[in-house]
Formats: C-alpha cells, sequence, structure tokens
C-alpha cells in the first residue's frame, strides 16, 4: 500500500498554527525547502510508515518519493515538533534500519517456563527503495530447549537486501533457563507443651511478713 503525505512550503519565519509541524526536504536533484505538515495527518502515516518505508510526499503539485530521515520531539509533551524528509534516487541503494517482529510460539518459554531473551532489535542494512520493508520476521517456534538461539545467519532477509556492520554470527534471541530462587526456612523454636495428665509442681509464694 503506497503512503501518502501532503506538505506545503512554509514561508520564512511563519508562525505556524497549531495543527501544523515544521519540516524540511532535502535529498537527490533538489533544493533544501522549509515545510508544514498537518501534525494528525503526519502521525498517522508515520505509524505505518517509520522511518524504513517510502512515502510519496506530494510538494506544490509534485510527488517525491521520501524516507523521514530524523524526527524531532518536544521533551516535555513528548510531540513531533519537526521532520526530516529526505528524497530517494529510486535507481540508488539507501541505508536503513529495519526492525524485527517476533512471531510464532516457543516450547521452550510455553511448556519450560524458559526467560525468552532479544539481543538485537533492529539491524541496519542497504537497498534499493523499491525493496524496503517495515519489519522483518523472526519465527521463535524453533526454540525448543533451554540454551537454543537464533543468530543472524539463520534469518532470511527479504529479496534485494545486504546486511551491515554484523556478523553473521551474532545472537539476535534465545531462550535461558529460569533462575532458581533458594528459599530458606524460618527456624521455628520449640515450645514444650505440659503433658496431658502430668502432675504439676506448683510452689507456694513465700508470705509476707
Amino acid at each position: 500500500m503506497e503512503l501518502k503525505l501532503l506538505a506545503e512550503i512554509r514561508e520564512k519565519r511563519e508562525k505556524l498554527a497549531k495543527e501544523y509541524l515544521s519540516g524540511v526536504l532535502y535529498g537527490n536533484g533538489i533544493e533544501t525547502k522549509s515545510l508544514k505538515i498537518n501534525y494528525n495527518i503526519f502521525s498517522k502515516v508515520f505509524a505505518e510508515a517509520g522511518e524504513s518505508n517510502l512515502i510519496s510526499l506530494s510538494l506544490e503539485g509534485v510527488e517525491f518519493p521520501v524516507l523521514v530521515k530524523a524526527v524531532q520531539k518536544d521533551t516535555l509533551k513528548s510531540t513531533f515538533s519537526h521532520i526530516d524528509f529526505y528524497k530517494v534516487n529510486m535507481k540508488e541503494k539507501v541505508k536503513a534500519e529495519i526492525p524485527f517482529e517476533f512471531i510464532g510460539a516457543s516450547k521452550a518459554v510455553k511448556e519450560l517456563s524458559g526467560v525468552f531473551l532479544v539481543n538485537i532489535h533492529e539491524i541496519p542494512v542497504e537497498c534499493l527503495p523499491v525493496d524496503l520493508v517495515d519489519h522483518i520476521d523472526v519465527d521463535i517456534s524453533v526454540l525448543n530447549e533451554y540454551g537454543d538461539m537464533i543468530r543472524l545467519e539463520d534469518i532470511a532477509l527479504p529479496k534485494g537486501m545486504e546486511l551491515m556492520h554484523h556478523e553473521g554470527n551474532e545472537v539476535v534471541c534465545g531462550v535461558e533457563e529460569p533462575k532458581k530462587v533458594e528459599v530458606e526456612t524460618p527456624v521455628v523454636a520449640a515450645v514444650t507443651a505440659p503433658v496431658a495428665g502430668a502432675e504439676t509442681e506448683v510452689k507456694a509464694a513465700p508470705e509476707k511478713k
């Protein structure tokens, strides 16, 4: 599904209305342009595209294939404040971080109560823009015993995609045996109760003179 986003040119020193956020468009064969984008529409598109899916950015009647290269946020409100869009050349490879999505059920986790651990959440790749994907599936149903692991070399990358800056034997995820917690048994002092029927010697208190 093609993701589309409409942007407008932001004039120099233009104060933006509350429903807009600022942005910039730069990249192959174009001059850098200051933008303004509807906040709510961008939020919905970005939720699907992330930073690894192409967006068709419409500006002054022209469609630009872009990637979101940087996102700035208001640290107090955790809202978007500025977006960098990079125009790509569809015939040149781009670099992107692709997140893993872990699917399936691990027998070691489900039946043995093993602890599922993730070492690598996303990987840097290089490919043509048309070959970009929003995630890569990792099937954890192969993890059947404690100590089972999935390495990068075990994962089939999508067509046209090349791995960057990582060794194939790096561990992506695995299952460990849960740690045993030793619980100390509290020592209870023995209390000797008088046996029923036994005679108990009672000494009278001395009389006061």
